[in-house]
């Protein structure tokens, strides 16, 4: 049968953790009302040097692969095979909630929702995560905009032209706002699918200290000078995570 919700996970090196987003994600497509069968499984593979495509072959994924490696042309490759009428995406490192599917649906039948996000709880909580979270509340609140599952019907996602692949990093954020100018064109808009949270990863905190956004803050002027200098940063940040 043809599926109606396509989800797309960018994968590199991600056996250690991908086997947890599958568990949740079955249980997430177990529950939903259009039966498990009417959700697809992607994994966009970059090129990983572990056992991440094997394991999503053994847990019934479609498996594509993706050797440029930018996020965007990762998460556009497993877009370019999805048969569903939705279309939605999620990292590896994430879990999703129960009722992901459902929400989701419900909000797409809607004319007034070009799409939206679900958000996200994280796994573990201090004193620097929680105030790292709270900065970037005012900002959510403001624009709908948020983390999670991304989603959307594909015929939208194509409209608005896909991820940016010339981008390193903050690709998720343009393309929301491609998605926010197209649905505000129509009478439509972003929703956050707050019933459906996902459970964010605090790896990056793990690696770099639960306060490590503060100093990123300060230093994001610096990173933004060039392109070398943004690039280097996306590097020691998002590509060579020792994975």
């Amino acid at each position: 049968m043809t599926p109606a919700i396509s989800i797309v996970i960018p994968c590199y090196n991600e056996a250690a953790l991908l086997p947890r987003l599958l568990t949740s994600i079955e249980t997430a497509r177990r529950a939903f009302s259009g039966g498990p069968d009417s959700v697809e499984v992607i994994v966009s593979d970059n090129a990983s040097t572990d056992d991440t495509a094997a394991i999503a072959i053994a847990c019934g994924c479609r498996v594509v692969s993706s050797t440029i490696r930018r996020i965007g042309a990762v998460r556009n490759a497993g877009a370019a095979s999805a048969r569903g009428s939705i279309v939605a995406f999620i990292d590896a490192d994430s879990q999703v909630h129960p009722d992901t599917f459902n929400v989701i649906a419900a909000f797409m039948t809607r004319h007034d929702v070009v799409g939206g996000t679900t958000g996200a709880t994280m796994e573990r909580w201090s004193a620097g995560i929680a105030l790292t979270y709270a900065m970037f509340l005012p900002v959510v609140w403001a624009t709908n905009m948020d983390i999670g599952v991304v989603f959307c019907r594909r015929e939208d996602f194509e409209a608005a032209g896909g991820y940016d692949e010339s981008m390193k990093f903050a690709e998720d954020v343009t393309f929301l706002f491609a998605l926010h100018r197209l649905g505000h064109a129509r009478g439509s808009r972003l929703v956050r699918a707050r019933a459906a949270k996902v459970i964010a990863s605090t790896r990056k905190f793990d690696q770099f200290g639960d306060w490590h956004y503060l100093t990123l803050l300060w230093k994001g002027p610096w990173y933004l000078l060039s392109r070398r200098t943004r690039d280097a940063f996306a590097d020691r940040y998002w590509y060579k995570p020792g994975r």
